[in-house]
């Protein structure tokens, strides 16, 4: 739709990008080719650098229309070179999809034992679990997802929540089985509790 009526496809991938669902960026699981990708946060893997990157006809602008005074800081840079060639190197884009084929495997098992568990999805090291107040309704459990994050948190695991009432899983692109075996004993047994709170 967007080649036939001249429109510019632009994939934002701040979060989602530099390995974190199994591919470099997210939309290269489509095979879609974007006219413009956003990039930041993983890229200098904690310092401060963001990255446009589209076809050389979008970047012809006027002389001064992309200046900032701290873009293109040299350690970001200097940092972002490093990322890359570590992600390569340790091979993080495979272990990204095979950690995150595992962790998703687990919580679908999850999501078919507990009430509160509405849907599990995401791709690599980009998960999302929603949460429900039961199944039959849909209904967003967001105090279920709060006080799963919560129980985590109290126990060593650091999550958040995004939108309503899912809770986001996003493990470093590193992260080992054995580490990863230990966070979801914490996230299942946190699941069981609020799962009977709930149903009480």
């Amino acid at each position: 739709m967007a080649d036939k009526y001249g429109l510019l496809l632009i994939a934002d991938e701040v979060q989602s990008g530099i390995g974190r669902t199994g591919k470099w960026f997210a939309i290269d699981h489509w095979k879609v080719e974007p006219d413009v990708v956003c990039c930041a946060k993983a890229l200098a893997s904690g310092l401060p650098l963001s990255a446009t990157v589209a076809r050389a006809r979008l970047m012809d602008w006027d002389a001064g229309s992309h200046a900032s005074t701290f873009g293109g800081n040299p350690l970001a840079c200097a940092a972002a070179m490093s990322v890359l060639e570590v992600i390569k190197e340790e091979k993080l884009l495979e272990n990204a999809e095979k950690q995150g084929n595992y962790i998703m495997k687990w919580l679908q098992t999850v999501k078919e034992e507990h009430e509160i568990v509405g849907d599990v999805r995401g791709k690599g090291l980009m998960i999302g679990v929603e949460f429900v107040q039961d199944k039959q309704t849909k209904t967003a459990g967001a105090d279920q997802a709060k006080d799963v994050m919560l129980k985590c948190w109290r126990r060593g695991i650091a999550l958040v929540t995004c939108g309503v009432s899912t809770l986001r899983l996003v493990p470093p692109l590193s992260i080992t089985r054995e580490l990863v075996d230990a966070s979801l004993e914490i996230i299942g047994d946190a699941i069981k509790e609020v799962d009977k709170q709930t149903s009480a």
